[in-house]
Order: C-alpha cells, then sequence, then structure tokens
C-alpha cells in the first residue's frame, strides 16, 4: 500500500532524494517540531483538527490572496466535495466563514474570522515555545558534551 494515492489520475510516487546532513538534520528537526506542535495542540484546548483541514486553514491565513472553493482545491490538489466538508468544520468551529461572491455569485469566498486568527496566533507561539526548548535542549547537550569527552580521556588513561 502506497503513501502516495493515486490524484487526477496520475500516479504519486515517493521522492527519493538524498540529503546532505545538515539538510537531513534539519529535516528532523522540522519534523519533530510539527509533532510536538501539533500534540500541544492536541493536548490544549484548541479544535483538533485533521490534516486536510488544517491545510485549507493555513491556506487561507498565510496566503494574502483571497480564497474560494474552486482554488482551494486547485491548490491543494483535492476535490471540491473535499475542500467543502473541511470548511464545514472550519465554520462549525467560527475558524473560516463562507460568503457568496457578489461580483460572482457562482463562486463561494472563503473569509477569515477573529477566532481563526487567535488559533493562528496561538499556532505560532505554540511553534516558537517548540523550537526555543528543541534549542535549549541542543545547548544543555552541547555543554555536557566536552565534560564527558574529558571523563572518557580520564577513564581511558
Amino acid at each position: 500500500m502506497s503513501l502516495y494515492p493515486e490524484r487526477s489520475g496520475k500516479a504519486c510516487s515517493k521522492r527519493k532524494v538524498k540529503l546532505m546532513p545538515q539538510a537531513a538534520e534539519k529535516t528532523e528537526d522540522l519534523a519533530k517540531t510539527l509533532r510536538d506542535t501539533i500534540v500541544s495542540l492536541v493536548r490544549g484546548d484548541a479544535p483538533d483538527l485533521s490534516a486536510r483541514q488544517l491545510a485549507v486553514f493555513l491556506t487561507c491565513y498565510l496566503d494574502e490572496t483571497g480564497h474560494t472553493v474552486r482554488g482551494l482545491a486547485a491548490s491543494l490538489n483535492v476535490s471540491k466535495p473535499a475542500i467543502t466538508r473541511a470548511l464545514d468544520r472550519l465554520s462549525e468551529l467560527d475558524l473560516a466563514r463562507r460568503k457568496v461572491d457578489p461580483l460572482d455569485r457562482r463562486s463561494v469566498l472563503v473569509q477569515r474570522t477573529p477566532k481563526g486568527a487567535a488559533y493562528l496566533k496561538e499556532i505560532r507561539t505554540i511553534m516558537g515555545e517548540t523550537v526555543e526548548n528543541a534549542a535549549r535542549k541542543a545547548q544543555r547537550s552541547a555543554e555536557r558534551e566536552p565534560a564527558a569527552r574529558r571523563v572518557r580521556r580520564v577513564m581511558a588513561a
């Protein structure tokens, strides 16, 4: 079973990219930051969002351009009904709202809400704290390393 399901009739393949050691370490750090951020969100009072709902939410809030259901579906490479379901949940939680486009009544615009802006601020705060904690932990580890080397030298002598 593939982790990359077929989309739009084209099979997605896993890209094998050889990373430089620093890039691999950075990628690992990013994955840990993502995990720690999601764990903090799940443990907190904020609503739990699925990966798709979070992708729609972040796309709407981080990209300054206006968004439509059709545009979000194209941008995220998912179906319009999937976007509609995600927006239903975001609307229930007052994290986004839909409005008929006055210029094209067939089109639905996705709008931000004050509660959604506060949720994004909470995500940013949690991510910042996660990065700071990881940096402190790395610094403590680096400070202990020279002492450990000295102990190993003494033991070897």
